[in-house]
């Protein structure tokens, strides 16, 4: 069932149209800046494909003074590491970017993670690897956000016993709480 979610998610973020694409990516931009105003450290991923871009989130957090940090994956783990525009990344098995460097271990504050859909009970469907629930249950106050276009969320349920579920999902129409 996951798989044909997976592929029609996929599909939909494909054909998604340049143009709406690039205003979607600057309103959730502005959406950041706002929302997190009050907070210091973040761990993002650095987007690829169709994915929501993060490219100039990561800028304008660093040029705000934040934290920033990106995911390595590490055997079944992921990792934060520091980043600055000064960082090497390297393309790990899957083509996504990831940062070189010690791995960091402190407290973050706030975790922006990608999805191919979220439900409204604040479930994501990744990409199939259960990182950031593993992630996320070894971080259990972080503040858990998904990011997103709207064409993403979805009333599918695909749950399953060992997924957390988020605590926010933004997109170009704004901000989705769930509930605790």
């Amino acid at each position: 069932m996951k798989e044909g979610l997976r592929y029609k998610y996929k599909i939909k973020r494909k054909y998604f149209q340049h143009s709406a694409r690039e205003v979607a990516d600057g309103a959730i931009r502005d959406i950041i800046d706002l929302a997190f105003a009050d907070k210091d450290s973040f761990l993002i991923y650095y987007s690829y494909g169709t994915e929501a871009d993060t490219h100039e989130i990561i800028n304008n957090l660093i040029l705000s003074g934040k934290r920033v940090y990106l995911p390595r994956v590490e055997g079944e783990t992921i990792v934060p590491v520091p980043y600055t525009a000064k960082t090497e990344l390297i393309k790990n098995s899957f083509g996504i970017a990831e940062p070189v460097g010690q791995a960091y271990e402190g407290e973050i504050q706030v975790c922006i993670t990608p999805l191919l859909a979220v439900n409204s009970k604040g479930y994501r469907l990744g990409y199939g690897g259960g990182y950031y629930d593993r992630f996320f249950a070894a971080h259990p106050d972080i503040l858990k956000v998904g990011l997103g276009y709207s064409l993403q969320s979805c009333e599918d349920k695909f749950e399953e016993e060992y997924d957390v579920p988020l605590d926010l999902f933004i997109c170009e129409r704004g901000i989705i709480t769930f509930g605790k």
